[in-house]
């Protein structure tokens, strides 16, 4: 599966600092919205209120994540994605390491190694 074909799928979950407008997961969450994707945020370490902390706390059934976060935590998002069964993952650029690779592959989820930004700017939104 190459990164543009998960733009067939209508929701998704932006794994990192949302709430940053000068961070990628911002961008890349307000993206998906302009985009008209079924889509939210979701920050561990973020403390406001504004944003889920955790993927079990989305009210939908995710089928894409999209991790821009460090690796150790993504590694962490990568084990509650399996536990909700989620088999889809976008794997940002400096969100990457082996053990995810290695996990996703052994779970036999699809991690993809992309950038939603370059997918989103050759799509027309829904």
């Amino acid at each position: 599966m190459e990164a543009r074909a998960l733009l067939n799928y209508e929701n998704w979950v932006v794994v990192g600092d949302v709430l940053n407008s000068t961070k990628y997961a911002y961008k890349i969450l307000s993206s998906l919205k302009e985009s008209n994707f079924n889509v939210s945020g979701v920050n561990p370490r973020d403390n406001s209120g504004n944003v889920y902390k955790d993927l079990k706390e989305v009210p939908y059934k995710i089928d894409v994540i999209d991790l821009c976060i460090n690796p150790i935590t993504g590694l962490k998002i990568v084990e509650s994605a399996i536990e909700l069964g989620i088999n889809k993952i976008l794997i940002q650029p400096g969100a990457e390491s082996n053990d995810i690779l290695m996990l996703c592959r052994e779970k036999g989820i699809a991690a993809i190694q992309g950038c939603a930004l370059i997918e989103l700017s050759n799509y027309k939104s829904r």
